[in-house]
């Protein structure tokens, strides 16, 4: 059977049901409108933003008379290490206590996941209040990126601990229970069949946190601060990339410079992605 009979078939099976016909029409409008808007606005920012990409934006120091994005990508850098350094080891170590040590139906666990997922629809403005008033205020770090990274890792937990449980939850038993007939205890079955299995999962869940922590801004303006410098420590104030094009955007002084920075941050974004999938596939096949 060809391509244009299955076509045939299918308008014909569509044509008898109009409601399948009426809702195949929405899903590709969604679908097509979607792409679109997305091309737009890389479109847009690309056109707006790489005739002003020159070496002197790259400087090591940020001055009035050049709005360098240098030391904020030397921070956003620095910030996402720091927050997944943070926020990883917990998040992947929850959802495996979740998964493969909680008993199922435990309630204790049911009110794990309900404030997980109350968390995940916080607003970031929310984070950066509370890490104002606990780790800038309280504890006394001040404005540092140390009190961002604390305030981003908190905001990211919650992204991190449920694609890793449902990344976990998609390895088939099958795989435990063959561990566990050849002999394997637990936590050898976790760590050397179920986790290498969940890789990709774990890793999707990872860069969708990076990509928040990239794009941040609010939690970090009451956090880490908008110095324009990269400090001599963690425990010193520092703009990232979001930052750092918020407060040129605000200014209305380097506009020019605001569109080249999106520009680099939309490359930073899409090169940790790709880094991330090779890393993936990589980790797979092994």
């Amino acid at each position: 059977m060809n391509n244009q009979t299955r076509f045939g078939e299918k308008m014909k099976s569509y044509l008898n049901h109009p409601g399948s016909l009426v809702l195949m029409i929405l899903v590709m409008f969604g679908a097509i409108l979607t792409f679109a808007v997305l091309i737009f606005l890389i479109v847009y920012i690309l056109v707006h933003g790489i005739p002003y990409i020159n070496p002197s934006l790259f400087a090591l120091e940020y001055n009035s008379e050049n709005a360098s994005v240098m030391p904020a990508l030397i921070n956003t850098i620095i910030m996402t290490f720091l927050s997944l350094l943070i926020a990883v080891p917990f998040g992947i170590f929850s959802a495996i206590f979740l998964v493969e040590y909680a008993g199922r139906g435990n309630k204790f666990i049911e009110i794990i996941r309900l404030t997980t997922e109350t968390l995940s629809g916080i607003p970031s403005i929310v984070y950066g209040l509370f890490g104002m008033l606990f780790f800038v205020n309280t504890l006394g770090w001040g404005f540092s990126l140390l009190a961002g990274a604390f305030t981003l890792s908190i905001m990211i937990l919650p992204l991190i601990m449920r694609t890793t449980e449902e990344a976990l939850k998609s390895v088939p038993d099958s795989y435990r229970e063959g561990s566990f007939g050849l002999g394997a205890g637990k936590l050898r079955t976790v760590f050397k069949i179920v986790l290498p299995s969940a890789i990709p999962g774990i890793l999707a869940g990872i860069i969708l946190a990076v990509g928040r922590i990239v794009g941040e801004t609010a939690a970090l303006i009451y956090t880490a601060g908008t110095v324009a410098k990269v400090p001599s420590g963690i425990m010193g104030s520092g703009r990232t990339l979001a930052v750092h094009m918020y407060n040129l955007a605000s200014e209305g002084l380097h506009m020019d410079q605001a569109y080249a920075t999106a520009v680099i941050l939309l490359i930073l974004v899409v090169g940790i992605n790709a880094v991330s999938s090779v890393i993936a596939k990589k980790l797979t096949k092994a």
